[in-house]
């Protein structure tokens, strides 16, 4: 074993609120057959976990509300603390204690599409998750690390960074990455809604492949950041400018909209996303941080015809599979790129660190140092 200590400290949500979340602890377990134990460096938070928190993720039949306290949170790095018995026919195993390790979401979700049967392996609901400092995994429900990140940095990979490459690479072939000398979007316009993990994961992705950029927030600090830090090349305040998909016109011109849109903003913003999208262009649904119901106020055209008269494709993305994963993982390595992390909190600070991420005031990824 990796560790002396016999029991394993954990945070728990009834699903009832952020101020019910509370510390306890289990026994430590031993890994099974092809499974391995990990030791819990570093979380990082995405806005599901926030709604989970609060008993707001509900919109998937197959995942329902538990009766007993569940461990929140799904995106983890950590180290293989030991390493189960291998299952028939297995010569050796694919991890061995000390390897640096991230989660994936859905666990059973190794390649292709998503399905029902792999939303039911979801980390932090319904499965527990990983605000906790050691969990038993699947061997095939972990990636391995790009070695140049630290451990804050990588923890910010397993949702908000697959989410973003799925947005934007998810519809082409493997390996589209590597083409037009690693620069496959020059030419194309990606907008990003906001400044959290999955918008600024998606801004340096597109940066690193060619694109160029228009990012949106109500934030002139936050707009300042990307574009300084990051390289933005537009940022619109939608704030003061709340026509933002007419100054998405303006900025593409002759290409007349948005090749890709990363649509996290859901009742609000999608339709201003189909207003200022290229004509064959992708939006790729995200979220719905602007709320999951439209107001129903005034008349508007149907969706059907919103999308046939730019001939766009709408597509509904729930992080990626594992092979995908890998493949991001090259990307980031080939080009470097280093997660935005906006705050640290301490692992007895993992309630505090939920609300900061509700209150909207970050700027990319909030992480707990499990340590």
């Amino acid at each position: 074993m990796f560790t002396q200590t016999t029991e394993v400290q954990q945070w728990h949500t009834l699903e009832d609120g952020f101020d019910n979340l509370t510390r306890g602890t289990a026994p430590m377990p031993t890994p099974g057959q092809d499974e391995v134990l990990v030791k819990i460096k570093a979380v990082s938070l995405n806005y599901r976990d926030t709604e989970v928190t609060n008993g707001e993720y509900n919109h998937h039949k197959t995942i329902s509300k538990r009766t007993t306290p569940l461990v929140p949170c799904s995106d983890a790095l950590g180290i293989i603390a030991a390493v189960g018995p291998l299952g028939p026919g297995a010569s050796e195993s694919t991890w061995k204690v000390g390897d640096r390790v991230l989660s994936t979401f859905c666990q059973s979700h190794l390649t292709g599409q998503i399905t029902a049967k792999d939303l039911a392996s979801g980390l932090g609901k319904p499965l527990d998750g990983v605000l906790q400092t050691y969990r038993v995994f699947p061997s095939t429900g972990l990636v391995r690390v790009p070695e140049y990140l630290t451990d804050e940095e990588a923890s910010c990979l397993p949702i908000a960074a697959v989410t973003a490459w799925m947005a934007i690479f998810g519809m082409e072939p493997f390996g589209t990455w590597a083409k037009a000398e690693g620069k496959p979007l020059k030419g194309k316009t990606v907008v990003l809604e906001g400044t959290g993990g999955v918008a600024i994961a998606g801004l340096q992705i597109a940066k690193a492949a060619g694109a160029r950029t228009i990012i949106t927030s109500s934030s002139d600090e936050k707009l300042r950041r990307a574009k300084e830090e990051l390289g933005a090349d537009h940022v619109i305040n939608y704030r003061t400018t709340p026509d933002w998909e007419k100054k998405v016109l303006e900025i593409t011109g002759e290409n007349d909209g948005a090749d890709i849109i990363l649509e996290t903003g859901g009742a609000g913003t999608l339709y201003k996303a189909l207003d200022c999208i290229a004509f064959g262009g992708l939006i790729s649904c995200i979220g719905y941080t602007a709320g999951k119901e439209d107001s129903g106020e005034g008349s508007r055209m149907n969706l059907n015809l919103l999308a046939l008269r730019r001939t766009v494709t709408l597509k509904g993305i729930i992080n990626g599979p594992r092979d995908r994963f890998e493949e991001m993982c090259e990307f980031y390595q080939r080009h470097e790129i280093r997660p935005v992390v906006d705050k640290v909190f301490g692992f007895e600070d993992g309630k505090e660190a939920i609300k900061y991420l509700r209150s909207g005031s970050h700027f990319g990824k909030v992480v707990v140092k499990v340590d």
